[in-house]
């Protein structure tokens, strides 16, 4: 009885998520045609209610970690799951922004399960990319990577250097996917499709396969769609 009225919350509330309508630096590095087809509204697979909950139990170590930096007097925690400067391509909020005293730092907190945590010997790319677009639009030169073992609460932490070239880089590539999304033009897949780690979690793995492997016409894509639909009705 429970179980069924806790999954039902988090289905509903997946349910009546608004469409995207701009960038998030969590998506710094991520499938192009992933968030083109998140934008477009394209059929995808529906997540599970116990990984919508996952998201929760993230922000509920979130306050675990803050709630010690808030105390000490170690460090100042200058501000708090702060929003970046408002600007046109990428929004985003980062955990924490930390002084020592002489340096400023970006803190950007991951959760992760055990076995993931302790093989980790260095930062994950994809969360160097999201810290890198923190500290480009903040102009802080330092950020901090800590990452939690969820189920045993041990702690890693990597210091990550500003590096302009990657953050422009990056920029780049969102720019450009705005103005294919703006002008209908489904990117190329993602180098190492299908095996790539992202396309075995991608909601949109079936959408994607029905598409041609390099840049096409959304309207295209979307008539094979549409064929599919109706021939499982």
């Amino acid at each position: 009885m429970l179980k069924e009225i806790i999954d039902k919350f988090y289905l509903d509330k997946e349910k009546f998520r608004k469409g995207q309508t701009s960038f998030y630096i969590s998506e710094a590095g991520k499938c192009p045609r992933q968030i083109f087809l998140k934008f477009k509204n394209a059929p995808k697979k529906d997540l599970e209610a116990a990984f919508l909950r996952l998201f929760d139990h993230g922000e509920n170590m979130h306050k675990l970690i803050m709630k010690p930096l808030l105390s000490t007097r170690d460090i100042h925690v200058v501000a708090s799951e702060v929003n970046i400067p408002p600007q046109e391509i990428v929004r985003g909020r980062a955990d924490a922004v930390l002084s020592d005293g002489k340096e400023l730092f970006v803190l950007d907190i991951k959760s992760m399960n055990s076995m993931i945590f302790r093989n980790l010997k260095e930062p994950k790319e994809e969360n160097v990319l999201q810290l890198q677009l923190y500290l480009h639009f903040f102009k802080i030169p330092k950020g901090i990577l800590l990452y939690v073992d969820k189920d045993r609460l041990g702690l890693k932490e990597f210091l990550v250097n500003y590096n302009p070239a990657v953050a422009e880089q990056l920029i780049s590539g969102l720019t450009i996917l705005k103005k294919q999304i703006t002008d209908n033009a489904v990117p190329a897949r993602i180098p190492g499709y299908p095996s790539y780690w992202q396309c075995q979690y991608c909601q949109y793995l079936e959408v994607c396969k029905l598409g041609e492997a390099e840049e096409m016409k959304w309207e295209e894509l979307k008539e094979k769609i549409e064929g599919l639909n109706g021939k499982k009705e």
